[in-house]
């Protein structure tokens, strides 16, 4: 007799390599030069540039400290307020405090995830200098309500695009217009290079001193001519990364098309009548703007996250959730913030799962995903 073989693990995420890029890795690394603003880091900013419309753009080891430097180039320090969401990964709040400013938060929006404007305009007050959104899983925010708010205030914008490379805001380039524009390269993202990240900014000036704090606030003229003027970190990109980034960059446009592909599958597979029938939220089916980063859904009050997520791991099919309500964490309680101050984001932070979504998979990958989880809603 014989016996049905089990179904393959189906990670939540999964990255796409292919072997021309696994060769360019390789010849880096034969090649000796393996960081300090090497011949790949150099093209891949210059590519980078160029996809986001000329604006300069200086590349870095992670999405984080892309915006701890944008804070630092505004001159944003202790005594001054940062409004930014509780709905997204920590990191976008530690920024704030990293460069000695008080963040503040204001609610998300029920549907999009994203940060409530109206929101934040209640919570601006003299010390506010800035705003930091998420274009939560490549969803944009209102640009243009954004940086109405943003002029009417006087107010610098960071974008937290971490999850948004190819998304567009009316046709137009997320990173290709704006203020500081911080997108992140780590594994799961649309294209990554292991690790990094990488800053938009909006003149010559800027990525200059956008370079300095990249690398312990160095300048250098001449063969030997060195100093030192601003406070800067160790948070240069390597070749090595930016041999991958070059490799991803050149396939960002199948990718996106491909996790589209997929997003639009999901919605047919869970049918116009899921949410009504199973009390769950689909995400917005935005096909025109949002590059599909991630795929959630938010679970009744019935479910606990942790059970759902187990039953899904015995189908063999791994979740992710993103993200926890960043008020909630130890350190932000000890700073004042409580339960019940950010009731969207904590009741979407509590609920949320991310279902799998990244090129490799097809469509009868998602439609094992969606009768996985209409099985356990229906249990």
């Amino acid at each position: 007799m014989s016996q049905t073989s089990p179904l393959p693990f189906l990670p939540f995420t999964k990255p796409t390599m292919d072997e021309a890029t696994v060769s360019a890795v390789s010849d880096v690394l034969r090649s000796g030069w393996l960081t300090s603003n090497g011949p790949k880091v150099q093209a891949f900013e210059a590519q980078l540039s160029e996809y986001f419309g000329g604006r300069p753009v200086r590349t870095y080891n992670s999405g984080t400290c892309t915006m701890e430097i944008a804070l630092r180039i505004a001159g944003i320090g202790p005594g001054d307020e940062v409004i930014t969401t509780p709905n997204s990964w920590v990191a976008t709040a530690n920024v704030i405090i990293e460069v000695g400013a008080t963040p503040v938060f204001a609610d998300i929006d029920a549907r999009t995830h994203n940060i409530d404007l109206d929101k934040v305009e209640a919570a601006i007050t003299p010390r506010t200098k800035a705003i930091i959104p998420v274009h939560m899983t490549g969803l944009p925010c209102d640009m243009d309500k954004l940086y109405a708010l943003a002029k009417k205030y006087k107010l610098r914008v960071v974008e937290d695009a971490a999850q948004a490379i190819g998304s567009t805001w009316k046709g137009k380039r997320i990173g290709a217009f704006g203020d500081f524009v911080s997108f992140s390269f780590q594994v799961n993202k649309n294209i990554m290079t292991a690790e990094g990240g990488c800053l938009v900014v909006n003149n010559a000036e800027e990525a200059k001193l956008a370079e300095k704090y990249r690398l312990q606030g160095v300048s250098r003229s001449g063969l030997d001519g060195i100093d030192v003027d601003v406070l800067g970190g160790k948070y240069n990109m390597t070749e090595i990364s930016a041999a991958i980034g070059l490799g991803q960059l050149a396939r960002l446009e199948e990718f996106n098309a491909k996790r589209l592909s997929l997003a639009r599958h999901y919605f047919n597979s869970f049918g116009a009548d899921f949410e009504a029938q199973y009390g769950a939220e689909l995400p917005i089916a935005d096909f025109e703007q949002s590059n599909w980063h991630m795929f959630h859904i938010v679970l009744p009050e019935r479910f606990t996250r942790a059970d759902f997520m187990q039953k899904m791991l015995d189908r063999q099919i791994g979740l992710g959730f993103h993200y926890a309500a960043i008020h909630l964490f130890s350190m932000y309680r000890a700073r004042g913030f409580k339960e019940g101050m950010f009731p969207v984001a904590e009741r979407v932070g509590r609920q949320i799962v991310t279902l799998p979504l990244f090129p490799l998979m097809n469509e009868s990958d998602v439609e094992r995903v969606v009768d996985a989880v209409k099985s356990i809603l229906r249990g």
